[in-house]
């Protein structure tokens, strides 16, 4: 643990923006820029992109050169029986064309006449082509056009992830923010009744009141004091939710210490930082929607599948042409009259499994596009939804910051009338209730309107780039 604290104080010293009494602040953008670079999840989210790139890497290799030599030897009492070599160098290409190129050299008392060959071997170079199945498109052809949309996959998929986290993490704040708030007020109340309880008690001694107010008073602080420590406790709380999504390089875990609160400013962060700021509802952009990306990228990928599938079925059809020579290094000795060549074709009679799984593709790429239709309404609704929520919230702040201004004028009248002995301590501390509860309530609408604000930020997937 005492690992842990040197960086509890090193980041808590990078997230300071001001002192206030020994409180250092953790500010929002700094708080999510350390959740986005050193989360767990977020690290593993750039694990998707990393992903990505070896599958290309591996769709890639089944275009590479490929070099194959046999070599078999037989000797038996003193016999060669047979001594062979053949070596082939063959190059894939695209749509269902192959270059190949090759030696061959046989030897022995028992070789099979049709193996015979030069004594200093025999060279091909030819060509095999696909007229049929496999033309134009083919297993390596659809894996490479398939990879390629996985990588574009796999980044929009990063972009959801990295939001989400940082999603969960702008909730964890606004809670941790509200139990400081909720916190402060019980803390300044209970203040209020400790210095109301004092000058009751001082009137109770010198025979201004009757000493049962000061029994009421005391009754006040207790009730501020009781919850004041329940707010606490949720403080302690919401501190160690908002500590699980902050980590530092190395995989380090970090905990907050009780000097380090929010920024009670937050209101003018929170649109920055989710790089939202200024975005009407006429100017968001479903097109560029990681989810709906990411659902593109899966439909393109099964519209290649659906072609290779289309294609099998074809009839095999290979056409295998090779020029022969015994003396490669001259060019002429390339002639047609010298060759060896051959045609292979193959047809399944009822092509029942070629039509099951075209069949299959057909359906799992309509469950994409369908998919695809509902995830592009379902985010269009929640964003409307969202938009229709702030809007409510905006005229909710300003009602409740009124209600909470004429309670405060309510209780300001209600003590100067007790100093004039016109009211009553029950009469105070009642005032004082719906003075706390209006404040208690304020805070939760604040927390309700950068909530949504984070529902928005979490419907349009934003991934920040200024974290």
């Amino acid at each position: 643990m005492g690992r842990f604290m040197v960086y509890v104080f090193l980041l808590a010293g990078a997230f300071s923006h001001a002192q206030v009494q020994d409180s250092l602040i953790l500010g929002f953008p700094e708080y999510l820029g350390y959740v986005k670079s050193f989360h767990p999840i977020a690290k593993q989210a750039e694990l998707a992109l990393d992903m990505g790139q070896a599958n290309l890497l591996k769709a890639r290799g089944g275009f590479d050169p490929k070099l194959n030599v046999d070599y078999e030897r037989k000797e038996f009492k003193g016999t060669e029986y047979f001594d062979r070599l053949n070596a082939t160098f063959k190059i894939p290409t695209w749509y269902g064309i192959e270059l190949k190129g090759n030696f061959e050299q046989n030897e022995g008392a028992f070789i099979n006449p049709e193996e015979a060959v030069p004594e200093d071997g025999l060279y091909s170079a030819g060509v095999t082509l696909s007229l049929g199945r496999g033309s134009w498109i083919n297993e390596r052809m659809a894996t490479l056009k398939q990879a390629k949309f996985f990588r574009e996959q796999s980044e929009a998929d990063r972009d959801l992830l990295v939001n989400q986290i940082l999603f969960d993490a702008s909730l964890a704040y606004f809670d941790w923010l509200q139990a400081y708030r909720n916190r402060e007020v019980f803390a300044n109340f209970l203040n209020n009744a400790q210095i109301r309880f004092r000058g009751i008690r001082s009137s109770a001694l010198a025979g201004d009141i009757a000493a049962i107010d000061t029994v009421e008073a005391k009754i006040a602080v207790q009730n501020r004091a009781l919850e004041l420590e329940q707010a606490k406790v949720t403080l302690r709380n919401r501190t160690l939710e908002l500590s699980s999504f902050l980590w530092l390089g190395d995989n380090i875990p970090v905990e907050l210490q009780p000097n380090v609160r929010p920024d009670l400013g937050l209101d003018t962060e929170i649109d920055r930082a989710f790089e939202i700021q200024g975005l009407p509802l006429d100017r968001f952009d479903l097109e560029n929607h990681p989810k709906l990306r990411s659902l593109g990228y899966k439909i393109d990928g099964l519209r290649v599948d659906r072609r290779l599938k289309t294609n099998k079925l074809l009839p095999t059809i290979d056409l295998e042409y090779n020029f022969l020579t015994e003396t490669p290094e001259l060019a002429n000795s390339f002639i047609t009259d010298q060759y060896k060549g051959g045609l292979r074709f193959e047809m399944p009679l009822f092509l029942r499994k070629e039509r099951g799984d075209l069949r299959l593709a057909n359906i799992k790429l309509r469950d994409a596009e369908f998919e695809f239709d509902n995830a592009q309404i379902e985010i269009q609704n929640k964003i409307l939804a969202i938009y229709n929520e702030l809007e409510s919230f905006e005229t909710q702040n300003r009602l409740i910051e009124d209600i909470v201004d004429n309670y405060q004028a309510l209780l300001m009248a209600e003590e100067r009338k007790f100093s004039f002995g016109e009211s009553s301590l029950f009469l105070i501390n009642s005032r004082e209730s719906k003075l706390i509860d209006a404040v208690l309530k304020r805070n939760m609408v604040e927390n309700k309107f950068f909530s949504a604000k984070a529902k928005l930020f979490n419907s349009l997937a934003v991934n920040p780039e200024n974290l």
